[in-house]
Parts: structure tokens; sequence; C-alpha cells
């Protein structure tokens, strides 16, 4: 027994060394079995997953263009929020390529836009624009030319600008809707380093009540976004336009991880009224609204759900049709409101001078109305009659359909 013992390990290490003999062999007759195990070894990425974006950035990048401009008036363009910032970048002793500065110099402002047609029509942000006095776009293939502005839309911080060149790429507005969790590039020029693409994901969609423009359904990402992406394309992993650019919050003046960009839904519905009429008509009631005082109260009830009517327009649409101060907006068209933004965003998609039907809880009880519709004037703001009788210029941080700014 004990003989066997002492044998026994070299018997075993003669078998390790015999089998390790035979399948080298077997290797050296067929090396694409060795070949094939290395590539196993080395394939990191999943399979069905992306390794690369370079397609979609190839379809999109071309079709997103810096924007320079000059404007003889130094303005503060940023929002009353000093946490939200636009994305521009100011050269106070930088030129304008291809511009004649002559002796006073004036300040240079940079943004971003995308291509959205083939003969020359490109979207950005109207605080890209506004007050300019010369426009220049540049392409990523090198080519420059002076923009003319076609339309601005404050409201929705929008603008439509033109350049007379041709064989220009085209960046296709995406037709599906967008989700949270979705990937996105962001595009843009920022800080004026030239054209550089960022990744992330939508964080959120429908953000409003931030206070950066009248009509707000922004898209939240976490892609990197910094000044000089202003009007800059976020898009999918297909090269669509997702959106356009437009805000982030930021203490810092760089990107904390939390930008807000135009859905470009939105962003074509606006372009397409610019360009056919010259200006975007929207659906307007004549009240001033604000979000449920408080939502602790929506867990034993209805109270926090819908939009409450702080103020009325003398003789306007809402007063006409019959909504009072304290009302309750719940639904349009039977589609339920929760917030003053959502409520916004369903008034100013109506057309002027058609019916829109009213769900409003008004004290203890649920009473239906069809309102006609207006048009949002362009003038100034109209003063409104508050729930305790006094004047209300329409305050902005309220959420107001009054023509305010």
């Amino acid at each position: 027994m004990r003989r066997v013992l002492t044998v026994l390990p070299w018997v075993l290490l003669v078998v390790v060394i015999v089998g390790f003999w035979q399948l080298r062999e077997k290797w050296r007759k067929h090396p694409e079995t060795l070949a094939m195990t290395n590539s196993e070894l080395v394939m990191s990425q999943a399979p069905g997953t992306v390794a690369s974006y370079h397609s979609a950035v190839k379809v999109a990048a071309p079709a997103v263009v810096n924007i320079y401009t000059t404007q003889k008036v130094r303005a503060n363009l940023q929002i009353d929020d000093p946490a939200l910032r636009r994305f521009f970048e100011y050269h106070q002793d930088g030129g304008l390529p291809d511009s004649d500065q002559g002796d006073a110099a004036q300040p240079t402002s940079l943004g971003s836009g995308v291509i959205a047609t083939s003969d020359g029509y490109i979207l950005t942000n109207n605080h890209v624009v506004e007050k300019a006095d010369k426009i220049i776009v540049a392409l990523q293939d090198g080519r420059r030319a002076v923009a003319t502005v076609i339309g601005t839309d404050p409201d929705s911080d929008l603008a439509v600008i033109k350049v007379n060149l041709t064989g220009l790429p085209v960046l296709p507005f995406r037709k599906n809707p967008t989700e949270v969790g979705d990937i996105v590039l962001a595009i843009g020029n920022p800080f004026g380093v030239g054209q550089t693409v960022t990744h992330g994901i939508i964080s959120a969609i429908g953000r409003s009540g931030l206070g950066i423009n009248a009509y707000e359904d922004f898209i939240q990402t976490d892609a990197a976004i910094n000044p000089g992406n202003s009007g800059g394309a976020l898009i999918d992993v297909a090269g669509n336009l997702v959106g356009v650019n437009t805000a982030i919050f930021s203490r810092t003046g760089g990107s904390m991880g939390i930008g807000f960009a135009i859905p470009a839904s939105l962003a074509q519905q606006v372009m397409i009224d610019i360009v056919q009429s010259g200006k975007v008509t929207r659906g307007w009631l004549g009240i001033q609204v604000r979000n449920q005082e408080d939502p602790t109260q929506g867990v034993d009830s209805d109270a926090a759900t819908g939009v409450r009517i702080v103020g009325t327009l003398k003789n306007g649409p809402a007063d006409r049709g019959g909504l009072k101060s304290n009302d309750v907006i719940l639904t349009v068209n039977n589609e339920a409101v929760s917030t003053a933004g959502q409520l916004i965003q369903r008034v100013a998609a109506q057309k002027p001078n058609t019916t829109v039907n009213l769900l409003v809880q008004r004290g203890q009880q649920q009473v239906k109305l069809a309102v006609a519709i207006g048009e949002r004037p362009a003038a100034e703001v109209k003063t409104a009659v508050t729930t305790d009788g006094s004047a209300n210029s329409g305050d902005p941080s309220l959420f107001g359909l009054f023509n305010g700014n």
C-alpha cells in the first residue's frame, strides 16, 4: 500500500504531461481553434449593444453649424435665475470671421444651429440671434455665409435664420416620441473649441415651470452641454433630431449633468409657422394659473389635482366662456392636466376660434364648459383681477397665460 501511494503521484504527472502534449499537437494542426479561443477571451462587448455612435454622428454633425453674431449693444442674456444659464460665450476682444469690425469693438457671441432644410433654413435659439447686428454661419465643410433672420419666437426661445447656400446637409426630425432612458448625443461648439459631441441619456421629459420660457416642455438630459451649445442638436443613436439645446442648470457656468432641450416636434412646428406665415399662432384663454399649493392633500383626496385659476382677463376668452377665479381646471378635451405647464401647452396647441372642452372643479361641484379659444395677442401684458380683487400684471412665476414675458 505504501508503494502504491509512492508511485501514484508520478503516474498522475505523466498523464498530465501526455495530455498537454496531445493538446499542443492539436493546436498546431488546427490554429483556428486557438484564434477562436483568444477572440472569445477578448470579446467584452455584449451581443446587441452599440460599440460606437459614429454612424449617427456622421449623419448629424454636418448639419450642425456654428453661429457667430455681433451686436452693438451689450446685453445680459441670462435668465432671471442665476443658476440657469444660456449657452453663450462672449469674446469681447475677439473677431468675427469674415466681418468688418471698424474702429469700435463689438461684442461677439457664439452659438450653434441645426440645418432643417436643404434650401438653407436653420433652427437655432432666439437668444442666440436676438439684437444681433450681423450673423455668420460656419458649416462643418468649411463654408461660411451671412444669415438673415426669417422670424423669431421668444416665447419658445426659437428662431429661424436662412443662408443662401446649395448642397446643404439636413438633419432629419425624429418621428417617434422620446422616452426616459433613451441614449442621446449633444452636438455643438462649446466654448468655441470646435464642433464637439457628448453622450448621455434622456433624464426626464415634459419639464416645465423652470422660468426659462413662456412655453416650456423641455427634454432633460445629462449629456454634457456647455456655453456655445445654444441652438445645437440633441440627436438619437440613428442621427435624428430629438431636441434643440437651450439651457443648463449650473452653479459654475459649466455642465453639471442637467441640461434642457426644446423637443424636435415643437421646434419643427414653430419653424413651419414662421416660414409659412412669419409668426407663431397660439391658442389663448386669458387666465392666470398656478399649481395646486399643497401636493400632500392629494394623498387622501383629489384636492391637489388640476390647475387653479388665480386671475381672469376681463372680456377675455375665459371670462366670456364662464371661467372664474379659484376654479380648478381638471381636464382639457378629456385629457387630465396636473401642472400649469401642461395646461399652457394644451391651450397653446389649440387653434384660435376653435372650442375647447374643460372640466372644472368649482367648490364641491364639477362643471363642464365649452370655451372659445382666442389668439394670443402680441401686445403688452394685460392686468388681471385675482381672487382677492387686487390687480395682477401677470407674474411669470404664476405660469401666466397672459401675454407676459
